[in-house]
C-alpha cells in the first residue's frame, strides 16, 4: 500500500463540501484526508484506488464505516463482507479487521473514543 495524504485546506463550519470530493483518487495509492481530528474522536476520509488496502489491525474503539462510492471488501473477525456506495458498517472495538478496494473506493471511517 501507499499511503498519502491530501493537503489540508480549512472547511469552515457551516460550509456545504461534497465528501467525495476531498480525497481525491491517486493511481495505486490509498488517500487519507482527517476532517476533524479531537481527543474524544476522529472523522477521516479515505480514497483507495483498485486493489489497495489496509492491512489486519485492530482498534481500540468502534469505527463507522460509511462508503461514499464504489465498492471494497471488508473483514472482521475473519468474516469478509462486501460493501458498496450507501452502505454503512461498524467495525468493533478490539476486533481485527481489514479492506480491500474492489474497484477504486471512497469512504468515511468516524472514530469515537472514550
Amino acid at each position: 500500500m501507499n499511503a498519502s495524504t491530501a493537503p489540508d485546506n480549512d472547511i469552515q463550519a457551516g460550509q456545504v463540501v461534497r465528501a467525495s470530493d476531498l480525497a481525491p483518487y491517486q493511481t495505486g495509492a490509498v488517500v487519507s484526508r482527517t476532517i476533524i481530528k479531537e481527543s474524544r474522536g476522529t472523522v477521516t476520509l479515505f480514497s483507495f484506488d483498485k486493489g489497495q488496502e489496509l492491512s489486519e489491525h485492530t482498534t481500540p474503539f468502534n469505527a463507522l464505516v460509511y462508503v461514499l462510492e464504489g465498492e471494497a471488501e471488508v473483514t472482521i473477525a475473519g468474516v469478509s463482507r462486501p460493501v458498496q456506495g450507501g452502505d454503512m458498517l461498524i467495525m468493533p472495538a478490539g476486533k481485527p479487521h481489514a479492506l480491500k478496494a474492489s474497484e477504486r473506493f471512497k469512504m468515511m471511517l468516524v472514530m469515537i473514543r472514550e
